[in-house]
Formats: C-alpha cells, structure tokens, sequence
C-alpha cells in the first residue's frame, strides 16, 4: 500500500497544474453546498422554530374532516345511488361536550391543552378600523401551550385578567389603527353586539399572518362579544415532543372524530417548498461536483494513456492488476479527500462572510434581524465530503479499471 501511495502520489505530483484544478473544483463545489446549506437551512429552521413556538402544536377544531354519510348511503352501501340538493343542516358550531374532551385530553402524558373561542370582528379606533380574529383565551392555560408571552413588547398577559375588558392586539393591527397601550377600542361582531376593550398588550411574533390579523380577550368576553355563550370552537394542544404532534392528531381525529390539524398539516405547503427548495440546492451544487468529477476522470485517464509503458513494466515486475488499479483508485481518492478538506474551509469562509453581510429589515418575516439566518450544523461538512468522495472515486473507478486490465505483452510489443 505504502509503494502504491508513493507511485499515485508521484503520477498527481507532474500533473501538478491539471491536479491543482481538479482539487479546486471540488472544493469549489463542496464549499457552495456547505454554504447554500447553512443559508437554507437557517431560514427553514427559523421559521420552523417561529411557528413551533407561536403556534400549538395540534389544533382541534369544531369541524369535520368529511360530511357525515346520509341513511340512505348506509342502507345502501356500494350501491348505485346518488343523492343530490342536500343541504348541510343548520346547527350550532362549536365543541360539544368540550369540558369532558379538554378534561380526557389533558390526562394523557407529555402535553398540555387550552380552550379557545376564536371568531372574526371589526376592530374600531376614532376613524380608523380593521378586521381581526378575536381569540378568547385563558390565560393561565394559553400560557402553557403558546409562547404569547414571550412575545409580547409591551404589557403583559396577566394583565388581561387584571384590566376590565382588556385586549392583547398584534403590532400590525396597532399600526394600522394608530393605537398604543392604553388606548380604548370598539369592537363589533359579525353578531351586531359592539363592545369596548382596553389594549392592555401588543405582541411581535416575527409572523405576519399573526402580526397583522390577532387580536385576543379573555374567553369569557369573547363569548359574550360573539354571541356564543359557553361555547369553544378550538382545543389548542401543545407537546413536549414536537415529532408527535402528527400521530396525535389522527388519534384525537379517530377517537373524537372532529377535525384536528398538527403543525405539519397547517404548514404542508411551506414544507412542501422547503423540499423543492433542497431538491434545488442538491441539484446545483451536484452539478458543480459532476463537472470537478470529469476533471478527475480526465487526469487520471490520461496518467494512463501516458504511463502504459510504466505500467507495463510494473506488471512484469509483479504487480497484479488489482494492485494497479489501486494505484490509480487512490489518485481519485487523494484528489477527493484534498478537495473535501479545501472545500471545508472555503465553506466555513463563506459562512462567515454572510454573517457579516447586512440587509435593511425585511419586515416582520424576519423582524429584529438584519442578516442572513445561518445554520452552523456540522453534517454539511460530512455530507459534503462523504460526496466528493464518492465522486471522485467513481471518476477514478473507470481509468483505473482499465489501467488494471492492459496487457504488458501488447505495450511492450507495440512500444518496440
């Protein structure tokens, strides 16, 4: 092996300008993917964090995945009939028997649950007015399954108990009505009831859907103000483990048969392009490690259109073939593992050279930061390398397997 290493190393060392080349393709390209890597997997992973911590886990609504099958579908099952005109039947919306389900719910291990009253109402402030989703909340409970608090600027979440008709508003609801803490708002409902209510808060969650659109009360008067007494229309679930909001929301759909969403469900389309937005990613930078792939393949086939005599006299001193096509197998390899550990710190220099770019804020998407969300994750380093690798061994595979396979006879022949 050591004689071997020495033959490979002497082959790279007078191609030293096609070796230097090849190294840096591949180190260009492993350097891209680390870096592309910590930019897209720093946002992915911010706004996945955002919505963890914003959001409950797992939401069960007062609705049904699939209307309920009509009689005549039961008596004849998978028969020909079609039912058409039927109307959905007016009922009352919300939770039945929701005390009980919270109360089940919140037996089981390793979750915490929170009602809530959520419905849409017009907020008013002088000549100014918006539309909002007014969430009734307990506080005390809310606490437990949403970081609300910890995003709050101003106020505090207590002090909805402890203020006569008090409100908690987003930052963009504020802005567009001009009102601040302490400032009294009118809101109405879809239900003609108009009702007055002191900002007591204003929340910045860094999502602009809530930002723009939240306003929340305590539930009591959210009933009151919709006109919907002792009703919830949410049970909001928050886990310890977040990987199992998912299968926890089928078992609550089976068992209590309402609609139940985990976060995964509610952002599907997010995460959907996050994946295209890798499928990208890998695409981009595995082009870029194909096309240091071919440079390999070019020197190496060339080493051996130049050395068949070398390689000739190799043989008929001993060298089996699996010797060398070792020896050529291991100029790949050399060329891969110099260009991963090039590529690492070019990747590494790149990540620090967008740490140090800075932008004017974007809005609330990414309120409060002024630079590139960066993952600082060490398996782009492995995974990177791991490919590079295995590109350049592939690339060596081909010329060394015919290196292996000259006939010293014919060379030496066809040399004289």
């Amino acid at each position: 092996m050591a004689l071997a290493l020495h033959i490979a190393l002497g082959h790279l060392r007078r191609r030293k300008r096609q070796t230097v080349v090849s190294v840096l393709g591949v180190a260009l390209g492993v350097g891209f993917f680390i870096a592309i890597t910590a930019l897209m997997r720093g946002f992915q992973t911010y706004f996945v964090q955002q919505v963890i911590d914003v959001a409950p886990h797992v939401v069960m609504k007062d609705e049904f995945r699939s209307p309920a099958r009509q009689p005549v579908e039961l008596a004849f099952a998978g028969g020909a009939v079609v039912l058409h005109g039927l109307k959905p039947r007016d009922t009352v919306r919300g939770i039945r028997e929701a005390g009980a389900k919270l109360a089940a719910i919140e037996a089981l291990p390793g979750l915490a649950a929170a009602p809530m009253l959520r419905g849409p109402a017009l907020l008013r402030y002088g000549a100014r007015e918006t539309s909002v989703s007014v969430g009734g909340i307990d506080p005390e409970r809310e606490r437990r399954v949403t970081d609300i608090e910890k995003d709050m600027t101003e106020g505090r979440l207590e002090d909805l108990r402890a203020t006569a008709n008090g409100v908690i508003i987003g930052i963009g609801v504020a802005q567009r009505l001009g009102a601040r803490v302490g400032d009294t708002v009118t809101a109405v409902s879809p239900a003609g009831i108009a009702q007055s209510f002191r900002i007591v808060g204003i929340i910045a969650t860094g999502v602009t859907a809530i930002d723009a659109s939240e306003a929340y009360v305590l539930l009591r008067l959210a009933q009151v103000l919709l006109d919907r007494p002792n009703v919830i229309n949410a049970i909001r679930i928050r886990l310890a483990d977040v990987r199992q909001a998912e299968p926890l929301a089928r078992r609550l759909e089976t068992v209590f048969g309402y609609r139940t969403e985990s976060w995964e469900e509610s952002n599907q389309n997010i995460l959907g392009l996050f994946v295209i937005q890798n499928a990208i990613m890998y695409s981009v930078v595995g082009a870029i490690l194909l096309v240091a792939a071919f440079g390999i393949y070019n020197i190496i086939s060339t080493v051996v259109h130049e050395k068949a005599r070398d390689i000739a006299i190799l043989k008929s001193l001993g060298f089996r073939a699996g010797d060398i096509e070792r020896i050529f197998l291991l100029e790949g390899a050399i060329v891969g593992i110099a260009g991963a550990l090039a590529g690492w710190v070019v990747g590494l220099g790149l990540i620090e050279l967008l740490a140090q770019v800075r932008f004017q804020q974007m809005g609330p998407v990414i309120q409060g930061r002024d630079r590139f969300l960066l993952a600082r994750e060490w398996w782009p380093y492995l995974a990177g390398g791991g490919f590079a690798l295995a590109a350049a061994s592939v690339a060596a595979f081909i010329p060394a397997r015919r290196a292996s396979r000259l006939n010293p006879v014919e060379i030496v022949r066809g040399a004289a």
